[in-house]
């Protein structure tokens, strides 16, 4: 080999670490481009780089695809499910008979002489918004009263003031300190709150104040009256708010200074003729059943032409029970404007819709969401064959002091659970729809008054009754709708105290009702037991968690939060009547032949 050849071989050993060290460099970029082999020189690179951003690009709006996909279908549905609502909820307005006929339509709210401190006039929208905040208070309507702190404020009597302070009412709930400013204001009000939130003086104690105003401007005569008109579903509610405003009245009464108001109790089980007396004197305020009610107005025995104060207590399950007739005939005995109220601790958007059409510029006050759960009550799942629930009952009455409420579906457990406990030697009552209405009064009083430790009744106790000192509620078995059961736990845990509720479940529980109880348990903070953890829902048609707006979660026909109207029981338990009534013969023209 000459020596010409050897600087030859020395450069071509260059050039291969050389190439190879390019090589290298090449393909790390081309993986990190995720190139293949053939992207060699720089314009493929660049092309490639541009292929990389196009292909990220793709991915990108791929991803917003799926996603605008995901977001149309729960549009979609939320459309779907709003339509179904709108055809199963109650469209014609509450509007009487004259009004509907002459087109009359009332603008302005009632005016009324009420006005809040100067300091609390000259609040700032921000202000006052910020005091909602603080308290849990959302509000919707237009140019809505400020929340009032303290009863002085709100410009109650001394008399009352001091009333209130003797049954350890200090200062106002949270419902009343937003509730009673809006109703004071003369403004048609939706009061939203939990069970024992105090929904009954924000009605009752502005409706005093008016009475009042009347009386001294012209004297009730003989026959007049009433001014307000509360209608609930229930005796024992229309009862118990009775005795609420019979002792208001009996204090201003006894302080001396204060016009005599008179209240009349209108409900079934009792003569006409004892109930017709009242108003034979005059009554500035009236509580009725619906059905009591209807049976005085046909019969003459008052009227509402100088009525101006409505409140429909518990509205939405007066509508669930059947009433609506009742109160659209009520309505048609109006004869002019009047403020109108509606309070429940639950109100589904079925209801909310059909109220708006009957309210003048409402004000809707909200503390919590609408069929929740009090947070002050301990929710306790215990898993009881039916065999073994008598034995497990009585385990459970040891938990706490009394006094007890226990619930059941039938009126027959109601009967065998109470002649179990007195076997027991327990001091308990009983109410049922069976009993009549000396008897159930009785029950009632007795329990009280404290004569009895435990009270045994169907959800006819369930329906707005207060008792103090509840410390335990036991639901002998699962309600049918999830409604009920935030109606029978809420009994205790009332007025800011703790409480805590038992409720038996087993394989005869509708499956939708425990997926609302679930979804109820999670929402509330309170533990689920294994049973219950074993549920489905995290894959259902349009989970909560894809839904913006709060009002959107669960069903929008009953407020239970484990499925949605589509799949609703209790529409479904509606319509299954519905269509039974419409393939029932019809006897009466069977009879005319």
């Amino acid at each position: 080999m000459s020596n010409a050849e050897a600087p030859k071989r020395e450069i071509s050993k260059y050039e291969a670490r050389r190439r190879q060290i390019e090589e290298e460099e090449a393909r790390q970029r081309r993986e990190a481009l995720n190139l293949s082999s053939d992207d060699s020189d720089i314009d493929t690179f660049v092309s490639a780089r541009y292929r990389k951003k196009e292909k990220d690009h793709r991915r990108a709006l791929l991803k917003n695809v799926d996603i605008d996909d995901e977001r149309d279908d729960t549009e979609k549905q939320l459309d779907e499910e709003e339509k179904l609502l709108q055809s199963v909820a109650q469209n014609t307005a509450l509007s009487t008979a004259m009004e509907l006929a002459r087109g009359v339509k009332y603008e302005e709210s009632i005016k009324t002489s009420w006005r809040p401190p100067r300091h609390i006039r000259a609040q700032t929208e921000a202000d006052a918004e910020k005091f909602r905040r603080k308290k849990g208070i959302s509000v919707a309507g237009d140019v809505c009263p400020p929340a009032i702190g303290s009863f002085m404020e709100m410009k109650f009597p001394k008399t009352i003031l001091k009333s209130l302070r003797d049954k350890d009412i200090v200062k106002p709930t949270v419902i009343q300190m937003q509730g009673i400013p809006v109703v004071l204001s003369g403004r048609d009000m939706i009061g939203i709150a939990s069970t024992g939130s105090g929904k009954t003086l924000t009605f009752v104690l502005p409706l005093l104040m008016f009475c009042l105003e009347q009386e001294v401007g012209l004297q009730f005569s003989r026959g007049e009256g009433p001014y307000g008109l509360i209608i609930v579903p229930s005796r024992e509610l229309a009862k118990q708010i009775h005795d609420v405003i019979a002792w208001l009245c009996g204090c201003l009464n006894a302080a001396g200074g204060y016009p005599e108001l008179r209240v009349g109790l209108c409900i079934g089980g009792f003569p006409i003729r004892d109930q017709a007396r009242t108003f034979e004197r005059g009554a500035h305020i009236c509580v009725a059943t619906p059905g009591r009610l209807s049976d005085l107005l046909n019969k003459k025995i008052f009227n509402l032409q100088i009525c101006r104060y409505l409140v429909l207590d518990e509205a939405d399950r007066m509508l669930d029970m059947g009433f609506e007739d009742e109160l659209r005939a009520i309505f048609s005995y109006f004869k002019s404007q009047r403020q109108t109220l509606l309070f429940s601790a639950t109100m589904p958007k079925k209801i909310q819709n059909f109220a708006k059409s009957a309210l003048v510029k409402p004000i809707i006050v909200n503390v919590g969401r609408a069929g929740a759960a009090s947070l002050n009550v301990t929710q306790e799942i215990e898993y009881a064959r039916h065999d073994e629930k008598l034995v497990k009952l009585l385990q459970c009455l040891q938990k706490t002091a009394p006094r007890v409420l226990i619930f059941a579906e039938k009126k027959a457990d109601v009967d065998n659970i109470y002649e179990y406990l007195l076997l027991k030697g327990i001091d308990v009552a009983s109410i049922h729809g069976g009993k009549d209405q000396k008897d159930r009064h009785t029950g009632v009083d007795a329990f009280r008054r404290g004569e009895k430790d435990v009270l045994v009744a169907t959800d006819i106790a369930s329906k707005g009754l207060d008792f103090e000192n509840i410390q335990h509620v036991i639901n002998y078995d699962m309600p049918e709708d999830i409604e009920n059961y935030v109606h029978r736990i809420g009994r205790t845990g009332r007025s800011g105290k703790r409480g805590v509720s038992t409720t038996f479940i087993n394989r005869k529980a509708d499956l939708s009702v425990l997926m609302d109880l679930k979804a109820l348990l999670l929402e509330a903070g309170q533990q689920l037991p294994d049973f219950l953890k074993q549920l489905g829902g995290d894959d259902d048609a349009m989970a909560n968690d894809k839904l913006d707006n709060p009002e959107d979660i669960g069903c929008s026909y009953c407020s239970g939060l484990g499925h949605r109207i589509t799949n609703c029981p209790k529409l479904e338990s509606i319509r299954t009547k519905a269509a039974t009534n419409l393939l029932r013969p019809d006897m009466s023209a069977q009879e005319g032949l």
